[in-house]
Order: C-alpha cells, then sequence, then structure tokens
C-alpha cells in the first residue's frame, strides 16, 4: 500500500543531513559513510514505489493511494506504514549501521593483518 512512504521520508532525512554536514570536516566514520545509507534508503523506497504502482496501489490521480480513499482503507494503511514501513527503514538502518562498524573496524586493522 505505502510502505515505501516511511524509508522515503527517512531518505529524505538523511539527505538533509548529509548535505549540512558535507560544509562541516568530521571524523565520525557514520556520518563520512551516510551516502551508503541515503543510496540504500532511495533505492528500496523507489523499487517499493514502483512495485506498488505495477500492482495498481498507486495511481496518477487523487487521492494517489487507492487505500486513501476511504476512512477504514486509510486506517489499514496507515497501519501497514506504521508497522512494515517503519521496520524497513529501521533494518536498512540497522544494516547499513553494522557495515560501516565492519568497515571501521578492518581500516583500523594493522596492515600486515589485512592481507
Amino acid at each position: 500500500m505505502a510502505c515505501f512512504i516511511a524509508p522515503a521520508a527517512e531518505a529524505v532525512v538523511t539527505t538533509i543531513v548529509k548535505k549540512t554536514t558535507d560544509k562541516k570536516e568530521t571524523h565520525n566514520p557514520f556520518i563520512k559513510r551516510l551516502n551508503w545509507l541515503n543510496n540504500m534508503l532511495w533505492g528500496g523506497s523507489a523499487l517499493l514505489a514502483f512495485e506498488h504502482v505495477w500492482h495498481g496501489e498507486v495511481v496518477p490521480w487523487f487521492p494517489f493511494l487507492t487505500n486513501a480513499a476511504t476512512p477504514a482503507s486509510t486506517a489499514e494503511m496507515l497501519h501497514e506504514m506504521a508497522t512494515s514501513g517503519v521496520g524497513m527503514a529501521l533494518l536498512v538502518t540497522a544494516v547499513w549501521a553494522g557495515i560501516v562498524a565492519v568497515t571501521n573496524s578492518i581500516a583500523k586493522r594493522p596492515a600486515e593483518l589485512q592481507s
């Protein structure tokens, strides 16, 4: 239905954070790798949106989301956004944090252990 909106909203926020922190020098590895999270969120949101268009759940006329036509279906849609959408966004963020932590630990190892 509209589960792609939650990761897209997170992608908007992380893009704004990335644009504001690009101007500052930072040593935080998570801020340096924020573009990875942006790519994961924007790509996943685009694929989900395409899938919803393909299945006819997103249409080019108002209210754009087919489940926003009645109050009952809107409640169901908001529940899906709150559960599935937020869950997917949190999972993507957790995977990104794990990837950054692993790559940071590998980069900190002495050179003789890396090969």
